[in-house]
């Protein structure tokens, strides 16, 4: 397979597209259209982006808190194996709890640059999800491999 040897980002990304592909964009409506694992799949796909590219503030503040925190998402990788990724997302869902709200309010692009300092206390976290992305996302694509009839429906 061409994205298993593009490497584990291409394999994860080839099963989110075509997750994506097929239900356009992700709702309450069309979350009903897939099985708890492709919706697990979209979360961490998102965590990973949304962390990689701004932390857990960025997260929070672009309106996927309560995806991420108010969906059993950390139960879910746990079960896939994931037991350190889900405890730091545990960790965060307190600190979403206490701060949440105030991260996710409309503001200036001053203001959003200020959460940062404001809620340094994701830093560690961040810090721990970049230095662990690689495994963890290696990690999602062989659940991915081992239990590819729950993504995909293959065609002979």
């Amino acid at each position: 397979m061409q994205a298993a040897e593009e490497g584990m980002d291409a394999f994860v990304g080839l099963f989110t597209n075509a997750i994506y592909d097929s239900i356009g964009q992700l709702t309450a409506e069309t979350m009903g259209e897939l099985n708890s694992d492709q919706i697990t799949l979209l979360a961490y796909q998102t965590l990973r982006d949304e962390v990689m590219d701004g932390g857990f503030v960025q997260l929070i503040h672009n309106g996927y808190g309560p995806f991420i925190f108010k969906n059993p998402f950390a139960k879910a990788i746990k079960q896939w194996g994931l037991k350190d990724l889900s405890k730091l997302v545990y960790d965060a869902h307190t600190l979403y709890n206490r701060y949440g709200a105030e991260i996710e309010r409309d503001c200036t692009d001053e203001e959003f640059m200020a959460l940062f300092e404001q809620y340094s206390e994701f830093d560690e976290m961040d810090d721990d999800f970049v230095e662990n992305e690689e495994q963890w996302t290696q990690m999602v694509a062989v659940y991915l491999d081992d239990h590819i009839e729950k993504f995909a429906t293959i065609e002979k």
